[in-house]
């Protein structure tokens, strides 16, 4: 692969597939939707904790043993048959809907994409199938060894790709796990900050959603 190219590197999961709605949507059918946003709450705090303690689990162990948590916080038993009941629902988690168009307008300006997500080769590839553009290629954390925001699917994507870091723009939802650790390896990014957030440090550019990115990768990274 040519480090003349432009890449577009995405998290995956809250930025272009639904997170938050696939997780709560599950947390509910399994404990009751009136305590769905305590539980999605709870949810967001353990998971980091967890992929910091276990870096080489597979991403179905995580979301297993967070479940875990979540049950025995709430007070409800988890049957055997649900323990993997995130893994088996996350293929069938929603794509934000201007996810498509924006990711082929990016392509057709000559940008080539590459996923790096907290998650298992099996649960990427079923939703980049749903989400219906081809990408270049994809980095999954249970086969770099570790979840972000480490640096290790950064370190793995430069060397697959031999990509020119400075033809080269990260684009994610999740400021703790993807701008902070881009940042500090010095890449562009862009925020896609779907809940309004706010973040220290600061990413290049900054959008509610991913309608525009092409101009705006364009914009960081001109073509020629």
């Amino acid at each position: 692969m040519e480090g003349a190219s432009r890449w577009a590197t995405f998290d995956c999961y809250g930025t272009l597939v639904d997170w938050n709605r696939g997780i709560a949507a599950e947390l509910g059918r399994l404990f009751g939707t009136s305590k769905g946003e305590e539980l999605l709450a709870a949810y967001h705090s353990i998971e980091p904790r967890v992929q910091s303690e276990n870096p080489t689990a597979s991403y179905r162990e995580v979301m297993a043993t967070v479940l875990a948590e979540i049950a025995a916080q709430a007070g409800s038993e988890l049957r055997a048959e649900e323990r993997d009941a995130l893994g088996r629902s996350l293929p069938g988690w929603p794509v934000f809907p201007e996810v498509p168009d924006a990711l082929a307008d990016a392509r057709r300006r000559g940008w080539r994409l590459v996923v790096l997500s907290n998650s298992d080769r099996d649960l990427i590839e079923a939703s980049l199938r749903a989400i219906g553009v081809p990408f270049d290629g994809a980095i999954v954390a249970s086969e770099v060894g570790s979840y972000k925001p480490a640096h290790g699917h950064w370190r793995a994507f430069y060397g697959s790709t031999g990509a020119d870091a400075a033809r080269h723009v990260h684009v994610a939802q999740s400021h703790f796990h993807d701008i902070v650790p881009a940042n500090d390896l010095g890449i562009r990014t862009v925020w896609i900050n779907r809940l309004g957030e706010r973040g220290d440090p600061p990413p290049t550019r900054e959008l509610p959603d991913l309608r525009g990115l092409g101009a705006v990768l364009d914009e960081l990274v001109p073509a020629g």
